[in-house]
């Protein structure tokens, strides 16, 4: 039998609705050594605080029958704001946590947890025990409630994404978001916003990869009357439009060379120029900049200066593709089936477990902006109120059973071309290296186009090549056929 830990002589208190995870928590915690007390709910917590009985630390559930662990926080950080509080919850979504964060919780613990976990938190955040509580302070402003879209997800992968948008969301630094296309990258530049203290002010967004680069600087700095043909009047650029909130700035890795160094300048300086304007403007914004693209890669080939990839990457955030997070599939889809029939005043639709099955077993190149577009799709166009493999297979533009469509494998179609080929030499065919790859570009552009539902600079950047490049081969086509 093992030897007794000695007392620390501290004092931990658990708040939690749930008995079972009131008992485990507190064994484990008395098992370190502390002295602990369980409460079931924030009103039994707040009765028995007083000046004679203050905890060391606090641990609290966030959903709880009458007041809820963040106004449990408010309340003990109104009127103890050095005590150490935990948060815990089932619910790791960005309000939750960015609640936790904004009330001044120490930390953000989602269940289920490890109890070795808790008990090795719980040590790391203790104050010494002769630390002294400060005066009462005045507690924060409740937020206002957020009608804008949310990130959705109980995977890991997005329960360390909510914790890390929470915590970031008060810290006054750059942000780097890093993600396929279709992930939500804007969702969470929203999200970073709108739990910061920036939150009253704009937020401005702007897509660097859609804008030609003629236009771009003009876009981002504004201009004077004048700077250049057709500038009748002055244009406030979107810095400007940004002031006091957050510029994100989407596609970062597009962005041509000559504007990443006046954009460097402005993140170092907080000022700028208008284009052809004389005016010193200073501006108070916090950049949050995103890219589907390896910008490692970019700086090493010339294409991305090195010193503003350090000023942007501060804190870098990943995105989880779809096919990574495959269990948020059936939740995502929900949430845009309900959305859809509010939109459409219809009743809402929903998956058979087979339906269900054939989304999880579909790769999402488009990711979630994909998934959120067959929804619509099956929303709109499924007969019944109940939505089958078959309406599945219908908005995915798929025929027959998802199991029997093309593998992908390179092989197939390698082996195809090989066999064309040598038929057509052997019939005295000349120019193929041509023809073939004009089909195969015509190719690659549609599917390419298909995935992204018409946006050009979105296909350009899947296959890797210029916008123009891609209109350009597009008009021929277009003209070859025609």
């Amino acid at each position: 039998m093992a030897d007794p830990v000695p007392s620390t002589g501290q004092r931990v208190w658990v708040v939690d609705d749930d008995r079972a995870v009131r008992f485990v928590l507190c064994t484990a915690l008395r098992d370190a050594g502390y002295q602990v007390d369980g409460f079931d709910g924030a009103a039994a917590a707040l009765s028995a605080l007083d000046a004679q009985t203050v905890p060391d630390l606090l641990f609290t559930d966030v959903r709880m029958p009458g007041d809820d662990g963040l106004v449990l926080l408010d309340k003990l950080k109104a009127a103890h704001p050095q005590l150490p509080v935990i948060v815990m919850s089932a619910y790791t979504d960005v309000a939750s946590t960015a609640g936790a964060f904004r009330g001044g919780a120490q930390e953000f613990l989602s269940k289920p947890f490890d109890l070795d976990d808790a008990v090795a938190l719980a040590q790391r955040v203790l104050p010494a025990p002769d630390a002294a509580l400060a005066a009462p302070s005045e507690p924060a402003a409740p937020p206002a409630p957020d009608q804008r879209p949310q990130l959705v997800g109980d995977t890991p992968a997005m329960r360390a994404l909510f914790r890390a948008i929470g915590r970031l969301a008060q810290a006054p630094l750059s942000v780097l978001i890093n993600g396929e296309t279709g992930t939500g990258k804007e969702l969470v530049a929203h999200a970073l916003h709108h739990e910061s203290p920036r939150a009253a002010g704009p937020f401005v967004a702007l897509n660097t990869a859609a804008i030609p680069a003629e236009l771009l600087e003009s876009e981002l700095f504004g201009h004077e009357a004048g700077a250049f043909t057709g500038a009748q009047r002055r244009h406030v650029g979107r810095f400007e439009q940004a002031h006091g909130g957050t510029l994100f700035l989407d596609e970062i890795g597009d962005m041509p060379l000559p504007l990443q160094t006046r954009l460097l300048r402005v993140l170092a300086e907080g000022e700028f120029f208008r284009v052809g304007g004389r005016e010193l403007i200073r501006v108070d914004v916090r950049v949050i900049a995103a890219t589907h693209q390896d910008l490692e890669s970019l700086v090493a080939q010339g294409r991305f200066r090195a010193d503003l990839l350090h000023r942007l990457d501060v804190v870098r955030l990943r995105l989880p593709a779809l096919r990574e997070r495959r269990d948020d599939i059936a939740q995502l889809a929900d949430t845009f089936l309900a959305a859809a029939a509010r939109k459409l005043d219809t009743p809402p639709k929903r998956l058979t477990a087979a339906a269900v099955q054939a989304l999880r077993e579909h790769e999402w190149p488009g990711n979630v902006r994909e998934l959120e577009n067959v929804c619509w799709r099956m929303a709109a166009l499924a007969a019944s109120d109940t939505i089958g493999v078959a309406d599945v297979d219908s908005a995915l533009h798929r025929g027959g059973n998802p199991r029997t469509r093309p593998s992908g494998d390179p092989g197939q179609w390698e082996t195809l071309l090989s066999a064309w080929a040598r038929q057509r030499l052997a019939e005295g065919a000349e120019g193929l290296h041509a023809q073939v790859r004009e089909r195969v570009d015509q190719a690659l552009l549609e599917a390419a186009l298909q995935i992204t539902h018409g946006r050009r600079a979105e296909a350009a950047a899947r296959l890797g090549m210029g916008r123009n490049t891609l209109t350009r081969k597009l008009g021929a086509g277009r003209r070859r056929g025609a």
